[in-house]
């Protein structure tokens, strides 16, 4: 399976790696390997998050504070968030399952 990150869960990633550090630098590496070694496992099996609350995407939980939301297309997961289990998941303009 190839992977793919959408530009809104880079930013996610991003936006999580830049708050985290901005206190402890070693603990947003940490957690941005968490992330890395999830998305890797979908290589091989990108079956293993739970059907997701928006139709049609699965959900992983790299760590209990947040939440990785990706879909499967063929031969492609695209990872289309990275969610703070703090914020509103999905989103209110979107449809849920």
């Amino acid at each position: 399976m190839k992977i793919i990150w959408t530009p809104e869960a880079q930013q996610d990633r991003f936006d999580i790696w830049k708050n985290i550090a901005s206190d402890n630098p070693f603990a947003a590496a940490k957690i941005d390997e968490l992330f890395s070694n999830a998305v890797a496992k979908l290589t091989d099996h990108p079956n293993i998050g739970r059907p997701g609350k928006i139709s049609g995407t699965r959900e992983l939980i790299p760590h209990e504070n947040y939440r990785l939301v990706y879909e499967i297309n063929q031969q492609t997961v695209w990872i289309l968030a990275l969610v703070h289990s703090a914020r509103q998941w999905p989103p209110p303009h979107k449809e849920t399952s």
